[in-house]
C-alpha cells in the first residue's frame, strides 16, 4: 500500500459525522481500493492527534474489532460512548441507527 491510499482512507474517515460510525467495508467499497482489511491497516497506522477519527470505523457486525491499537482497550468504547453510540460488549447496539455511508461527493 502507498501514501496515496493511506490519504484516500484518512480523508474519507476524517467526513464520519460525530455520533456516527461507519465500517472497513464500506470504506473499500467505497474507495474501490481494496478489502476492508487493507483500511483497517491503513487506519493502524495512522497517529493520535492527526484528526483522523478511527474510533467511528468498525467491523461489519458493529464490533470494536479495532479497540486494541488504541492508548487502553476502552478508550475506543469511551469516545463513542461520548458521541452518544451505544456500545455493549464492544459492539454497537443498533449499529443501522449509526452507520454513516458515503456519498458519491467523496
Amino acid at each position: 500500500m502507498d501514501k496515496h491510499y493511506f490519504l484516500r482512507v484518512y480523508n474519507l474517515v476524517r467526513n464520519i459525522p460525530h455520533g456516527n460510525v461507519c465500517t472497513y467495508g464500506i470504506i473499500a467499497d467505497h474507495l474501490a481500493l481494496g478489502s476492508a482489511r487493507m483500511v483497517g491497516w491503513a487506519l493502524n497506522k495512522c497517529k493520535m492527534g492527526d484528526g483522523v477519527p478511527a474510533h467511528r470505523v468498525v467491523n461489519r457486525k458493529g464490533e470494536l474489532s479495532g479497540r486494541n491499537s488504541f492508548p487502553s482497550p476502552t478508550w475506543m468504547q469511551e469516545m463513542l460512548d461520548a458521541e452518544g453510540v451505544i456500545v455493549v460488549d464492544n459492539k454497537i447496539v443498533h449499529l443501522e441507527q449509526y452507520l454513516w455511508k458515503p456519498d458519491k461527493t467523496f
